[in-house]
């Protein structure tokens, strides 16, 4: 198999077969679900179980356009007080909450399109709140009962951005792999990088993400010469991802990392305070390099699907992109309803999106991943 690139970033989109001179079947999104650690609270809640009470801090929560965020507290002391968790622990607290959130999400996106865990053929986890050997994949095959001959691929350490690297392999696996069942996981259990300082650093962070895990099901079409796949709407089955793009911006490459804390002993995420301006005036180049490549113009695009990075992130890519906030609606509320879910945010905005009914056959859509690097990962879709 060859891949014309000469559209960056449409890869997917213009895959041929030179044996058959077929163009091969765009992948599908055959099925989505989320799932979340048991219990939520509201900011104010957080604060208060913390004994925050610095104003400035509490100004940075309560500010957030966050409402409530799915978390796992630490357990509490002998004077009951939530205690402070090692690297260790932390390490035990990730490998639990993101293997239990991932197979409830796995189970259920098979579940929707009438699949079973038998009926895996290739497995990407992706994974950044967390660190394992063997990674997520080889845990959930055991746990789930996966057969053992699956593929596998586990994504660890590229941040919000990551949900859309692994979709782009896991197209790319599914394509040429004709009628064969393909899983994405995109599992963050936030819950397990922390610490707990009196900077506004931290505060920063901690005020932002919540637990999380989504799954989507892809199959791909089989080969057909008649057509090219974006020219014809995807069927009952879900969009056809027809071609991705990327942009790395190497000024920023520092704006968003993790750090080792020598004083608390604990890996510490910094976010730079610039990151979302940097987002918002770098949006508007890889958008419309996705768009050119398949001869589009943003007007063009009925639906956005937006990582749900903050609110002042949000806010920069919808004005540069030129987009209203109906555009955003679902970006907005998976951040009020959950927080910043890493990298399976764009996925619980595209659940409410089937959920919500709007989309129709023949629309398009652009997914959209911002992270470490600083990072923008695009995708284009079509119902």
């Amino acid at each position: 198999m060859t891949i014309d690139l000469t559209s960056p970033g449409t890869g997917v989109l213009d895959a041929v077969d030179p044996g058959r001179g077929k163009s091969l079947g765009a992948a599908r999104i055959a099925g989505v679900a989320t799932a979340t650690t048991e219990h939520s609270y509201t900011q104010r809640e957080v604060l208060d179980l913390f004994a925050i009470t610095d104003p400035k801090v509490r100004s940075v929560f309560l500010n957030s356009a966050i409402e409530r965020r799915f978390l796992t507290l630490p357990p509490r002391d002998a004077d009951g007080a939530l205690s402070s968790e090692a690297q260790g622990e932390l390490l035990a607290k990730h490998k639990a909450l993101a293997l239990d959130m991932g197979g409830r999400a796995v189970r259920a996106a098979l579940d929707n399109v009438g699949l079973d865990v038998t009926d895996v053929d290739y497995l990407c986890c992706t994974t950044t709140t967390g660190f394992l050997t063997p990674g997520l994949s080889a845990h959930l095959i055991r746990e789930l009962g996966i057969p053992t001959r699956t593929s596998r691929v586990d994504v660890v350490g590229m941040g919000c951005n990551a949900g859309l690297n692994a979709l782009n392999a896991t197209a790319s696996w599914a394509m040429s792999n004709p009628g064969k069942a393909a899983v994405m996981l995109c599992t963050e259990a936030c819950s397990a990088a922390y610490v707990i300082d009196d900077t506004l650093r931290t505060a920063v962070v901690n005020s932002l993400f919540g637990d999380g895990a989504a799954a989507i099901v892809l199959m791909a079409d089989a080969p057909d010469t008649s057509y090219a796949p974006a020219d014809v709407p995807a069927g009952p089955g879900g969009p056809r991802i027809l071609g991705f793009a990327s942009h790395l911006i190497p000024d920023a490459i520092g704006a968003m990392r993790y750090d080792w804390d020598d004083e608390q002993a604990k890996f510490s995420f910094y976010l730079d305070p610039h990151v979302p301006y940097v987002v918002g005036a770098n949006a508007e180049q890889v958008v419309d390099r996705l768009l050119n490549g398949a001869g589009l113009r943003r007007s063009e695009i009925s639906h956005w699907l937006v990582h749900s990075g903050g609110k002042k992130v949000i806010d920069a890519v919808r004005v540069n992109l030129g987009l209203t906030r109906h555009d955003v609606r679902h970006t907005t509320g998976v951040l009020r309803d959950y927080g910043n879910l890493s990298s399976g945010s764009f996925l619980f905005s595209y659940e409410r999106l089937l959920q919500e009914g709007a989309a129709q056959a023949g629309d398009y859509g652009v997914l959209m991943t911002m992270g470490p690097g600083s990072t923008i990962e695009t995708a284009l879709v079509q119902w």
